[in-house]
């Protein structure tokens, strides 16, 4: 049984912590004794009684960004832990994109990321210790739509990798979280268009359904964790399946 203090004396700071993912490891963390830093875009998406510090910027906006980077090393220190969870996409194909899509979903989902984590990673690995975790997605690994999201996704997952190899000498482990769908307040748009596009999904996903946030906010835990204290540079999916096959190609080629 994983301990109620795993994480105490710990602050974590997690990024987008007021959407359905990042609630959910928010409250998650702290129940397992953390100190638990948000950020988000705004005071409303920050009322989580599991909150010990909130920073309100927008990661497309590079004067703020910095200026919460500041206040947040000022207030709460370096922290032992960083979740970069923040993120957004709006779901298209190829022939939809835009200039204007691309440069939106590149900056948000990499470059504002890179650029929020790099200092504080930094400081990290001065200090001589930190565990990072991104919040990437199944996109990165195969494609499901959405690609200049699953560029920046992909983006990511090399980051990461960067980061557990230039930096495990100073103590430093990065990690990557690929979640597959969550029912979150993210897919209300399509459900408003198709209320059965969930139930459609189920078909694609080997156990029969999607993941929930909680599931997602477990696998985070445990790469944050001295549990996983070995493991660095790892893309992990949790994603109910969803990238290790296709099982409706089996069930019609090799089931006909």
């Amino acid at each position: 049984m994983v301990s109620k203090a795993e994480f105490a004396g710990k602050t974590v700071l997690v990024t987008g912590a007021g959407g359905g993912l990042g609630s959910a490891i928010v409250a998650l963390l702290a129940e397992r004794g953390a100190r638990v830093v948000g950020c988000d875009q705004s005071q409303d998406q920050l009322g989580s009684p599991h909150l010990a510090s909130r920073h309100v910027f927008d990661l497309l906006d590079r004067i703020s960004t910095d200026a919460a980077i500041t206040a947040i090393l000022g207030k709460d220190g370096v922290p032992d832990i960083l979740i970069n969870n923040a993120g957004w996409t709006r779901a298209e194909t190829l022939a939809a994109l835009t200039p204007d899509k691309i440069t939106h979903e590149l900056d948000l989902n990499l470059t504002g990321v890179m650029l929020f984590a790099d200092p504080l990673i930094k400081a990290m690995a001065a200090r001589g210790s930190g565990s990072v975790v991104f919040i990437s997605s199944v996109n990165a690994i195969a494609h499901f739509g959405n690609p200049a999201y699953a560029a920046a996704k992909a983006g990511i997952n090399a980051y990461a990798k960067a980061i557990a190899v230039e930096l495990g000498r100073n103590g430093l482990r990065a990690n990557v979280v690929c979640p597959g769908s969550i029912r979150t307040a993210a897919w209300d748009h399509r459900l408003a268009k198709n209320p059965d596009v969930l139930g459609k999904l189920k078909r694609l996903y080997p156990l029969g359904r999607i993941v929930d946030a909680t599931e997602v906010a477990e696998a985070v835990a445990f790469l944050v964790s001295d549990r996983a204290s070995g493991i660095t540079g790892a893309v992990v999916p949790v994603d109910a399946g969803l990238t290790a096959g296709f099982l409706p190609f089996i069930d019609d080629i090799l089931g006909a």
